[in-house]
């Protein structure tokens, strides 16, 4: 049986992973801003480190927002356009080993779906997301690169920046310890440094993002959210959601290789599936 390589095409990157049979291999992305030479790039580039041949993959599937300018077979190999939702789903569950779980896709901006027996849903969705990380940072320190960000971050205070419930109280509240979020930003300081403020904005934007799966979760009446998506390479992501775990009591995963999570649900895809539409 040949390989499958599944490939999700964002608007500023690519992902693609590879199949062989149940086993995943050479996830790997590239940066670029046309759709159609990030595919060809990333494919390229995919055989050529792994050394594989044309005639050892069975099938590629695309999905992501890029890949409406797709609309002929890659190289001549069968291709098919499959669905963003349900790969975000499948992709989830696989890495993640849940049966059942809301999935979260942080990129620009940030999508949730429900996922369960082989089958996805989208729940909604948030313009809160990577986008609004770096469109803030841009706005409020002048700084355009996503690792400075992070690295700015890792030197920052939130007491500088946001208000707690310890501020306003002086008793804890039921279930909300002191150092609780109560307002994002406010209780911006004269004297925070920038590093405060990248901390800031990443606390504010991972919070968003965490409090609307929550929501989601208990909605749909599951305690399990998982994360995918390049915003989950950000560190300070981690301690976020460790305290979303404690306040609220929802289980948040990141597994491993989450930033490819949408292309290895694209992979799991079937072809006689009414999601998957050859090209």
């Amino acid at each position: 049986m040949g390989k499958i390589v599944g490939i999700d095409v964002g608007g500023s990157t690519t992902k693609i992973i590879g199949f062989d049979g149940d086993k995943l291999f050479s996830p790997l992305l590239v940066k670029a801003t046309d759709p159609v030479s990030s595919v060809y790039g990333a494919f390229g580039r995919f055989l050529t480190e792994n050394q594989i041949q044309l005639a050892h993959i069975d099938r590629i599937m695309v999905t992501g927002v890029g890949s409406t300018f797709i609309n002929e077979k890659v190289l001549g190999i069968p291709t098919y356009k499959v669905d963003e939702f349900l790969a975000i789903g499948l992709g989830g569950l696989f890495l993640s080993g849940l049966a059942k779980a809301v999935i979260v896709s942080m990129g620009t901006g940030t999508a949730f779906v429900m996922a369960e027996n082989g089958r996805a849903r989208h729940l909604g969705g948030s313009g809160v997301g990577g986008g609004t990380l770096l469109g803030l940072s841009n706005r409020m320190l002048n700084v355009r690169n996503f690792s400075d960000i992070v690295e700015m971050a890792k030197s920052g205070d939130l007491k500088h920046v946001d208000l707690s419930i310890g501020d306003i109280s002086h008793n804890e509240l039921v279930g909300m310890p002191e150092d609780t979020t109560a307002s994002n930003f406010g209780k911006m300081i004269d004297l925070a440094s920038k590093d405060d403020i990248a901390l800031g904005i990443i606390n504010m934007v991972f919070q968003t993002i965490g409090m609307l799966a929550i929501f989601c979760a208990r909605n749909e009446k599951v305690g399990h959210v998982v994360l995918t998506g390049n915003l989950t390479n950000v560190p300070q992501s981690q301690e976020v959601f460790e305290g979303l775990t404690r306040l609220h009591g929802m289980v948040f995963h990141i597994p491993e290789n989450a930033e490819f999570a949408t292309a290895v649900g694209a992979a799991l895809i079937d072809t006689g599936s009414p999601s998957a539409k050859a090209i």
